[in-house]
């Protein structure tokens, strides 16, 4: 509804005011009315995760994320519910279709050892926040009659969500890939050593043999 409201109303990718669409002004603030209220029922999650006792999953970037969304989200749609707005909810719907299809497959226990591409969804976020904004930079370089300090508090807000899921995604794959890597090593080491201590200790039995005859 996104995509074919902006096509409609011929959106500038660059820059677009919020009174310039016509009808399809409507129609994108119609449709991120409901993205807003699906920023509520993520948050949610949050909730579930202290119901089931599960307070590892209640991170700072867990919190920060959906709680800030929720009302950032409530700001824009009482002041800029369209134009420039529409660009970082369609690409976060399209990267949230993907993610929550991963966590509704990992559901069904036979699905689980094909989900191999969590990663990916990560890094999907990462840029995706580089996308929104290269396209937010543009409204600050080419600029129309969109508010300006939303879109300078666009890329601060981008900008910490890099940071902060840049470090999820150290913590969570590259650090586990490193560990695994130590443990492949020190496997490998101990094998190699236990081959050398034996032909030592083998080396030893002949030369006492050895001495003995003597």
């Amino acid at each position: 509804q996104l995509v074919t409201g902006v096509w409609e109303g011929g959106y500038n990718f660059f820059c677009q005011d919020t009174h310039s669409g016509g009808e399809a002004d409507m129609k994108i603030i119609r449709v991120l009315w409901w993205y807003y209220f699906s920023k509520l029922i993520e948050f949610m999650d949050t909730f579930f995760f202290i119901l089931r006792k599960n307070n590892h999953q209640i991170t700072v970037l867990h919190v920060y994320h959906h709680a800030t969304m929720l009302n950032i989200w409530w700001f824009v749609m009482n002041w800029v519910p369209c134009g420039h707005s529409y660009f970082g909810a369609t690409l976060n719907s399209f990267i949230h279709v993907l993610m929550y299809s991963y966590y509704g497959l990992s559901a069904v226990p036979a699905m689980r050892p094909y989900l191999w591409w969590k990663k990916y969804i990560t890094q999907g976020q990462l840029t995706q926040f580089v996308l929104t904004i290269f396209q937010t930079s543009c409204g600050v370089v080419w600029p129309c009659a969109f508010p300006q300090g939303w879109l300078y508090f666009q890329i601060f807000y981008m900008i910490s969500l890099i940071i902060l899921f840049t470090n999820f995604y150290i913590q969570t794959y590259n650090k586990k890939a490193s560990s695994r890597r130590k443990e492949y090593q020190n496997g490998s080491t101990a094998t190699v050593n236990g081959y050398t201590n034996s032909f030592s200790s083998l080396e030893n039995n002949v030369k006492q043999r050895k001495q003995r005859k003597d």
